[in-house]
């Protein structure tokens, strides 16, 4: 056997492991899904499913909670892409300056991202609730002291916003920081030679120079958001209800927690792995485009 062949066969005795695991555990499920999804399976023991077609997507494009969902879930997802980056982004600015206490701050950014989300959720919930009418009081701030974070609508969700970017932008903040650090100096210094301010430093330098990072931040943000389930699960459960279009939904009911609820809450298995489908879809679009455009902007910068 010559050397190529030999290569070859290594290669597939090392890679065969790990590629039998992810046939087993990811594509054959995937495929189960895609069938069990066209049926009225309820995984109800002796129940066997029936073949009902599209009947479980039909359904799910005229269910107004899952249009709600579906909405919320998109503009969740954009507020978090940006707050998260921003916080990111300038934390990182903060922690590569020369003081003193850089690493302290470092570790301190970046600890958040190490708590659990359920746990963190419990954390911020007894904020929300305790902690923040106790300094509106203290401050004598009447507004602060009655308001109810978890139970407007509104508020619940930027709530939600708030406590991800402080879990999540630390994490971001160190491909941020190895990204400012791998900036060459003379580029700056000599613009700064040139006259150049703040601004045009870091729009003309700093950004075409870390485009890579955004185009790797702006993904992992925009995916963990999407998926965020147990910072929700934990914090709102869905929750305040509303009104849209005449019915009661849940105002935080992501789609991850939406499908969970379809599921396992109202033993719909058929219906829920059927939005999980669209879902899986959708998720995949919006990233791949988000890679294709950021890709792009790298190359024109």
């Amino acid at each position: 056997m010559n050397r190529y062949k030999k290569d070859r066969l290594y290669f597939w005795i090392f890679l065969a492991p790990a590629l039998l695991s992810f046939i087993v555990v990811v594509i054959i499920p995937f495929f189960m899904g895609i069938f069990y999804s066209m049926t009225d399976w309820t995984a109800v023991a002796g129940l066997k499913p029936s073949w009902v077609g599209f009947e479980n997507y039909k359904e799910m494009f005229t269910d107004l909670a899952f249009q709600y969902s579906f909405m919320r879930t998109f503009l969740f997802t954009l507020l978090s892409v940006l707050s998260i980056n921003f916080v990111a982004l300038t934390f990182a600015f903060l922690v590569t300056r020369e003081t003193k206490f850089k690493n302290f701050f470092r570790a301190g950014f970046f600890i958040p991202n190490l708590i659990g989300g359920l746990v963190l959720g419990y954390i911020w919930q007894f904020i929300f609730k305790n902690v923040v009418p106790a300094i509106g009081g203290t401050l004598g701030i009447e507004s602060l002291e009655k308001i109810l974070i978890l139970a407007d609508p509104n508020l619940a969700l930027i709530g939600l916003i708030f406590a991800f970017t402080w879990q999540y932008a630390g994490y971001i903040m160190m491909i941020y920081v190895a990204a400012l650090l791998n900036v060459p100096q003379e580029l700056i210094e000599a613009s700064e030679l040139d006259g150049a301010g703040p601004w045009h430093k870091f729009w003309n330098i700093i950004v075409p120079m870390i485009a890579q990072a955004f185009t790797i931040t702006s993904f992992l943000t925009l995916v963990n958001s999407f998926k965020q389930y147990d910072i929700i699960r934990a914090l709102t459960n869905g929750g305040p209800t509303t009104q849209f279009n005449g019915e009661v939904v849940n105002s935080t009911e992501m789609l991850a927690v939406h499908i969970y609820n379809v599921a396992f809450k109202y033993n719909n298995m058929a219906e829920g792995q059927a939005r999980a489908i669209i879902f899986f879809l959708i998720l995949s679009v919006v990233a791949m485009t988000q890679v294709y455009v950021n890709k792009k902007r790298e190359v024109e910068m």
